[in-house]
């Protein structure tokens, strides 16, 4: 049985695509760009609010007023991140039971540090115990910064520890940081994308994911 169990959040998690989509539309709307579809954001999503947004303008970074365009989903989102985000079906019974047997919870996400912790703190309370995002003071992922100061929070080993997500991404992150990944395949990425990452244990269901990790 694993020691640590470190998950993503969005698309591991919580189902936050609707709201980070309403965001996205909001910035690109209030600039004049076109909108892009939930499908669109799907495929976006997963290296931290920079990319989503350079991936859903249409000249990306080159945009003369992307730091606006940022800045404005940026506020949005604090204020709208909860509107229609929810968590997956089972995943907070699954939390609990893992805090029953000893299981040490933490999340660690691509998503700024605000949003992360406000987030793990309405949606889950005291069933995660370290929320850990993007900050200026740990290189995102797929670094291992965040798992590493996750587990030194937590003050536990490498050893015995293991990264739960959704994305190619999540399986690299792992790897850099020399431990196990679970890919889960109800989230933003198909299996295909997990694999030609090199992901290699998948959970289809909470209960698979359950057996997994005891």
């Amino acid at each position: 049985m694993y020691q640590t169990a470190i998950f993503d959040l969005d698309g591991t998690l919580l189902n936050t695509l609707d709201d980070l989509a309403d965001a996205v539309n909001y910035a690109l709307k209030k600039f004049g760009y076109p909108a892009r579809t939930v499908a669109e954001v799907r495929r976006f999503v997963g290296n931290g609010i920079a990319n989503l947004m350079s991936r859903s303008l249409p000249n990306g970074e080159k945009t003369p007023d992307f730091d606006e365009v940022l800045s404005n989903f940026r506020a949005f989102y604090e204020q709208n991140s909860q509107n229609k985000t929810a968590p997956y079906e089972g995943i907070l019974p699954l939390l609990a039971r893992l805090r029953e047997r000893g299981v040490r919870v933490a999340v660690v996400s691509n998503k700024f540090d605000a949003a992360v912790a406000a987030l793990s703190r309405r949606y889950f309370g005291d069933l995660v115990e370290i929320a850990v995002g993007e900050s200026p003071d740990r290189a995102k992922k797929p670094a291992p910064d965040g798992i590493f100061y996750a587990l030194d929070r937590l003050g536990m080993p490498r050893e015995g520890a293991v990264y739960i997500g959704d994305s190619e991404v999540d399986v690299i992150t792992a790897q850099n940081a020399g431990i196990p990944c679970i890919s889960v395949l109800w989230g933003f990425r198909d299996r295909k994308e997990i694999e030609a990452a090199g992901g290699n244990l998948y959970a289809t269901a909470i209960s698979e994911l359950e057996y997994l990790l005891t």
